[in-house]
């Protein structure tokens, strides 16, 4: 009988073992290195556990992923948010569709999740060893020799589910396998400029980003933090621009419209309100949507007397507003990983996956899913979902033995 090693104990580690008949699971172990399992699990949408993503069209799903929209969507032909939906129903998880389209559990609580992954491995009857790093891995024939921090193993199918971990992309490497040089993606900006300072929890619905001498644009919901600017619209541009921000050191100057107009409209807006409101405060009277403390905070950065009426501005003054408002520069020097979701773009090359069954091309019997592929996605429940795709499809081709 053949028997098959999973190493990593994350979502797509547990999916693959939760859905595995018991005469293949009786003959499968899985590695983690940590005492706690899932732990991306238990931390994910702030211990809610953003599940998935009310997107069921395979082709509409692959265009939130920067890395590995291609070859994703004979993935999610096979298993979709859909079907993950009614997976984890089926056993008794209750799920809901928040009005972002995002999806969680009725529980509000990633433990219902985790207990569901941890019975259904159990029932699968895979053996799990808990603080049981592996070390090393070698292929010799038609064996994969395993060694963990308590021994020596040998298997015949190899699945690795191992995350984000430099330590098993360089056990990788030795396999003869490409290996994309990870870099962080889904992060904060930081910014230490006056015009936000004290202004945190500030929010906008809906503004433009771009970074300056570059192809990289984005829009969505903006948030002004303590260290400087996050939200979907920071978001989404770290995880398209992951690797050029990279390389420039996450130094860059953030171009910024947060009213979606373009100048000249602004500055006729401006000069209307001028003309109809001449004897209200400047201070006061906050003209647009976005909170009052960032219009004050403009008007004080270029220099408006907070005794001064709409008809006290002139033109330079307006025209320095407008330009606040619709091309606002902000240098950017660094950033934060978002919360505790840390995501990398980077990992085993794309082109070493058949991805109609997740099997390395170079190595018959080896497997990958998860973030140890070079795939990644913006935040809203779209990695957990490659995660269970893609070991669902590992699980199918485990039967077919």
């Amino acid at each position: 009988m053949e028997k098959i090693a999973i190493v990593g104990g994350g979502a797509a580690g547990y999916f693959l073992a939760s859905n595995l008949h018991p005469k293949i699971g009786e003959l499968t172990t899985l590695f983690e290195q940590s005492s706690t399992p899932l732990s991306k699990v238990r931390i994910s949408g702030g211990g809610r556990c953003n599940v998935t993503h009310a997107c069921f069209d395979p082709r509409e799903l692959v265009e939130y992923y920067p890395r590995g929209k291609k070859e994703l969507l004979s993935v999610f032909h096979q298993f979709q948010p859909g079907d993950t939906m009614e997976w984890f129903e089926s056993r008794n998880v209750p799920l809901k569709i928040e009005e972002d389209n995002r999806i969680f559990p009725q529980s509000n609580s990633s433990l219902s999740i985790i207990d569901c992954l941890l019975k259904e491995t159990e029932k699968s009857k895979v053996e799990v060893k808990l603080n049981e790093g592996v070390l090393n891995i070698e292929k010799n024939e038609d064996v994969f020799k395993i060694s963990t921090s308590k021994g020596e193993y040998e298997f015949h199918k190899l699945v690795v589910t191992s995350g984000s971990s430099p330590k098993f992309w360089k056990i990788m490497k030795r396999l003869d396998l490409q290996i994309i040089e990870p870099v962080p993606s889904l992060f904060t900006f930081n910014c230490k400029d006056l015009r936000i300072q004290n202004l945190m929890g500030v929010a906008f619905d809906l503004v433009s980003i771009e970074i300056q001498d570059s192809n990289l644009q984005s829009e969505g919901p903006l948030l002004i933090t303590h260290w400087g600017f996050s939200g979907p619209a920071v978001l989404k541009l770290s995880a398209w621009g992951a690797i050029d921000l990279h390389h420039l050191g996450y130094q860059f100057v953030m171009k910024v419209n947060f009213v979606q107009q373009d100048f000249e409209e602004v500055l006729d807006f401006l000069n209307q309100l001028k003309q109809n409101q001449p004897k209200k405060n400047c201070y006061a009277n906050n003209p647009f949507s976005f909170p009052k403390r960032f219009w004050q905070s403009i008007l004080h950065y270029i220099g408006v007397n907070e005794q001064k009426n709409f008809a006290d501005l002139n033109k330079g003054d307006l025209a320095q507003i407008a330009k606040e408002l619709t091309a606002a520069e902000y240098e950017i020097k660094g950033k934060s990983p978002f919360k505790d979701e840390f995501v990398t773009a980077g990992g085993v090359d794309l082109k070493e996956i058949n991805f109609k069954t997740m099997e390395s091309k170079k190595i018959p019997n080896l497997y990958f899913a998860g973030e140890v592929l070079n795939i990644d996605a913006i935040t809203g429940g779209f990695n957990f979902q490659a995660c269970w795709s893609e070991a669902y499809i590992i699980a199918q081709q485990l039967h077919q033995v």
